[in-house]
């Protein structure tokens, strides 16, 4: 279980600093493409406090926003336990949907 949760909160340690320092990178360096489409699906772009166009920095934000982060434009930049948070509730919605898929649109 440590193993584990050492893994997970690598993952959230590296999110927090790759958004830091590489906001222009792709999505793709740290999400899944499900991950990037339930984004998408979940939480509406902002028009001045989040970045423009389709970049790391822009999923990230929506990621910290399913955790509880407002993306005010004098907010700091989200740490991570509200990164934790959004990943957290982003992986059992992640859940829900390949069940329902299954369910569903299944064989």
């Amino acid at each position: 279980m440590i193993a584990i949760l050492c893994l997970l909160s690598w993952r959230i340690f590296w999110m927090t600093m790759i958004e830091r320092t590489m906001p222009e990178a792709a999505p793709q360096l740290a999400l899944t493409p499900t991950e990037i489409y339930l984004l998408d699906q979940l939480v509406s772009d902002q028009s001045a406090t989040v970045p423009s166009g389709n970049n790391l920095s822009l999923y990230l934000t929506k990621l910290v926003r399913l955790g509880g982060y407002l993306a005010r434009a004098k907010d700091h930049p989200p740490g991570n336990t509200v990164m934790w948070r959004g990943l957290s509730r982003l992986t059992d919605i992640q859940l829900g949907f390949i069940l329902g898929t299954q369910l569903v649109g299944g064989n």
